[in-house]
């Protein structure tokens, strides 16, 4: 999949300054970013994840989901191990969209799950493709990944493109009223790897 390095720039942080390095998808028009602090490019595994744009939960703080606590935990991480790479991949809403996600937040309302929401739309339970990874690792030099994921499709997509993952590194959040059944979803019916943490509500979502 054809993505071309733009531009690159500092970008302060409470928890670190990274370089910003934007991305630019020919076919589509789409931009993404990469997150890089140290020197990622010296052949050792990065620590890293694989984070897709989540507008509400990224910069709403909703509580729907998980996604702005695992962002800001992947950073943090990254900033305390001093090296990494966060790329952040334009995908909103498991690649169906802003508008049509907030459609199946009204599905959800209505006591859909997020998977159900999604069939509903006409859309599979995860469009997200994660070959635009590949150039972008590539232009950062980067070779292996340490990667913060409860997801295997992430994990199965790297090795896909030939990026070994050193080491998976759970990146488990507390849930919340609002995130539970979210949570037992992604467990249940998409195989996240959440551990015992929600077993409860994946029984019962079943």
């Amino acid at each position: 999949m054809p993505v071309v390095f733009v531009a690159a720039s500092q970008l302060p942080t409470p928890f670190a300054v990274f370089t910003m390095h934007g991305f630019r998808e020919e076919a589509t028009g789409r931009e993404h970013v990469a997150l890089t602090l140290g020197d990622v490019a010296d052949g050792a595994p990065v620590l890293g994840r694989l984070h897709s744009e989540c507008l509400t939960g990224d910069a709403l703080f909703s509580l729907r989901c998980d996604c702005g606590f695992q962002l800001e935990a992947a950073l943090r991480a990254i900033a305390k191990e001093g090296r990494g790479v966060l790329l952040y991949l334009r995908q909103e809403g498991r690649g169906i969209g802003l508008l049509n996600k907030i459609r199946a937040y009204e599905l959800q309302d209505g006591g859909a799950d997020t998977v159900e929401a999604n069939e509903r739309l006409g859309f599979g339970a995860d469009q997200r493709d994660y070959g635009i990874c590949l150039p972008m690792l590539k232009h950062l030099g980067i070779s292996s990944l340490k990667l913060m994921t409860n997801n295997p499709r992430k994990l199965k997509a790297l090795a896909d493109m030939g990026i070994p993952v050193a080491e998976r590194m759970p990146l488990q959040i507390e849930h919340n009223p609002h995130n539970k059944h979210y949570l037992a979803t992604k467990a249940g019916k998409l195989g996240h790897l959440l551990g015992n943490q929600h077993q409860g509500e994946v029984e019962e979502s079943l």
